[in-house]
């Protein structure tokens, strides 16, 4: 691990020049002593590694001079799909690894072209969880990762909103959705043994098998995961409601319902003289309609189906009765 981090150290200097011994300690995630002592290892070994004093200096290396150790390790050419989302790649336990590819495929490209990498790096980041929600604990997810590499049987314990089963799971991938990761699995013992979704945060327990398993013949993660979605959304989106906007509603909708928001607008009917349009908006089952619908306020009124129209009525009573007093 301490050569790892020395060539880390080296590239790092090649890349960005003068770095101070913080921001060395801050890149490799080690302390400022331990810093010292790889400078010191580095120019031991005949590194032309230098010490600038006063406010503006740090350590830097012999001008023209530039390392040809860059070649990529199989586990950092495998980290490298992960380039632009550092936390995810940390989560699954490569943060450094990547940290490492990423320098040595800098460190090998001509300069002009290192540069406009290193630029991109500065005026782009991805954040791929949502706003205000903190990230799921994921504690088993590098056991996970290797399971799917190795190619090994998982012995689980798996929390359900019914309760919690055992399952002996052969995984084929992982999934990252919206800050949420997924090992999608084939589930030994279930009916027709078929390929499911599991959220990884609800795994209780994990331990891995000695035995492997044959991947399925022609499986495809990326086509697996955009039939489940598309079957999740048709199953999830089960009624239509026939509702009517405000101008304000229509500015409304596409931010609390999505994508079913601007399709339900696309389709509109003509506005009245205030405004108001009507749209036909697939919802999900009742009570999560009433939920979802209840957060356009005054904004919205439900039409139809009669049945979601008298739970609206139904739950307003409720919260006026719960506000409302006497004066």
């Amino acid at each position: 691990m301490r050569a790892d981090r020395l060539l880390s150290l080296l590239l790092l200097l090649q890349n960005r020049g003068r770095m101070t011994a913080p921001e060395l300690a801050a890149e490799l995630d080690v302390s400022v002593r331990t810093v010292y002592r790889d400078i010191e290892a580095l120019a031991g070994s005949g590194v032309p590694v230098y010490a600038d004093r006063g406010p503006a200096g740090g350590y830097r290396l012999m001008a023209g001079y530039r390392t040809r150790l860059t070649g990529l390790t199989d586990s950092e050419a495998g980290s490298l799909f992960l380039s632009g989302l550092p936390g995810p790649a940390q989560e699954l336990g490569i943060g450094a690894v990547l940290t490492t590819a990423q320098l040595k495929v800098r460190a090998a490209l001509p300069a002009p072209l290192a540069e406009h990498s290193r630029r991109i790096q500065d005026r782009f980041h991805l954040d791929a969880p949502g706003w205000f929600r903190d990230a799921d604990p994921v504690p088993y997810l590098p056991q996970v990762a290797r399971a799917v590499w190795e190619q090994r049987v998982l012995h689980v314990r798996y929390r359900r909103w019914r309760g919690e089963v055992q399952r002996e799971l052969r995984p084929l991938g992982i999934v990252l959705k919206g800050g949420i990761w997924y090992a999608v699995a084939v589930a030994a013992g279930t009916d027709e043994e078929a390929v499911r979704t599991y959220r990884i945060s609800r795994l209780v327990e994990v331990s891995t098998g000695e035995e492997t398993f044959d991947r399925p013949a022609g499986f495809d993660l990326a086509a697996y995961w955009e039939a489940s979605a598309r079957r999740l959304e048709a199953m999830l989106r089960q009624d239509v409601a026939r509702v009517r906007l405000s101008p304000q509603g229509r500015r409304l909708l596409p931010a609390k319902f999505g994508t079913q928001g601007e399709r339900a607008l696309e389709s509109a009917g003509p506005a009245d003289a205030d405004g108001w349009v009507e749209v036909e908006l697939a919802v999900e089952s009742q009570p999560v309609a009433v939920s979802d619908l209840l957060s356009l306020g005054a904004e919205a009124e439900v039409l139809g189906p009669p049945a979601l129209r008298d739970a609206m009525i139904e739950a307003v009573r409720a919260v006026t009765a719960r506000y409302w007093a006497e004066p």
